[in-house]
């Protein structure tokens, strides 16, 4: 997506449940701006969901970067580490599901420079 749009936030840093939080409020405004008010909210659960995984399954800060387009927005949610399961957990493993129920498309790379989890959603139409 070509960012045609001054909305578009610097890539944000996140390494807290504090900065999750700090990030989610700024995709969110933006989002509302860009895609709509409803599609806007599942940006910003959607990037929460991905911001949270990433703080605590990842490695290294997280890095997060959003692109707007004509046609709609994306999301790059980036950290240093493959995937770590958490011991005991039963209740994880739902926001992946979640992302891929509301994204438009998404998609989730582990390489070994790191994991990049990115999704996509179109702008609301008009009725």
């Amino acid at each position: 997506m070509t960012a045609v749009m001054d909305l578009a936030t610097a890539p944000l840093k996140v390494t807290t449940p504090a900065q999750v939080h700090a990030a989610h409020h700024r995709i969110h405004a933006l989002a509302k701006q860009v895609v709509g008010p409803v599609t806007g909210y599942d940006v910003a659960l959607m990037a929460c969901e991905a911001m949270s995984n990433a703080v605590v399954h990842g490695r290294g800060p997280v890095i997060v970067t959003v692109s707007c387009a004509e046609t709609g927005l994306r999301v790059e949610v980036h950290d240093e580490g493959p995937a770590l399961k958490v011991a005991g957990r039963v209740d994880h493993g739902q926001g992946l599901k979640l992302i891929a129920e509301l994204a438009a498309r998404w998609d989730l790379t582990v390489g070994e420079t790191g994991t990049v989890l990115w999704f996509e959603v179109d702008r609301e139409v008009a009725s």
